[in-house]
């Protein structure tokens, strides 16, 4: 893999899920080891982004500033554990917006890609279909974490024409074995 870029979903993948969303930054909890995964991706030389749908502000549950105190609350968490994102990419539209951001359409990774370059075999990290469905799409590499909707997914089956898809128990997992792949 040349473009040195790991892509994450969000919720239930950095942080706690919640079919009520989360709302505020209060809501806002990271997994546990997630923000230490993340800083050791970044010591490796990894560039971090997330691609996270969020129909709650279509859904009137919260608005963009607060979506953006939720994401500042996010990087303070992560600067306290030494860790960093580069860049967060956000589909605001809710399932009937038609929209082609909205996971699982690959609009989001195609923002990705005009601003990183190629994302053909780059790890995207998720905890539902659509999110290794958008990857896919790009030519990114599929991996379920557990956490967040995960188990749900993985109980559900995973189709065929994803391909392989590594599954962990958690980020932290992943990036111990991929770090550990990657020297």
């Amino acid at each position: 893999m040349t473009n040195k870029l790991i892509i994450l979903d969000r919720d239930g993948v950095i942080n706690e899920d919640s079919d009520a969303y989360i709302k505020t930054p209060d809501e806002w909890q990271p997994l546990p080891g997630s923000a230490a995964a993340i800083a050791r991706l970044n010591r490796a030389g990894y560039r971090v982004v997330v691609a996270t749908n969020q129909s709650g502000l279509a859904r009137g549950l919260f608005d963009a500033a607060t979506l953006d105190a939720i994401h500042q609350r996010m990087a303070a968490r992560l600067r306290d554990a030494g860790a960093r994102l580069d860049d967060i990419y956000v589909c605001p539209h809710g399932p009937d917006d038609g929209c082609d951001c909205r996971k699982p359409a690959p609009g989001l990774i195609d923002q990705i890609v005009a601003d990183y370059g190629e994302v053909a075999g780059v790890p995207l990290v998720g905890d539902s279909l659509r999110d290794l469905q958008a990857g896919v799409a790009r030519g990114c590499r599929p991996v379920l974490v557990l956490t967040g909707k995960g188990r749900r997914t993985l109980d559900k089956g995973l189709p065929e024409d994803l391909g392989p898809v590594a599954v962990y128990d958690s980020l932290a997992r992943f990036v111990d074995q991929f770090l550990k792949d990657a020297s």
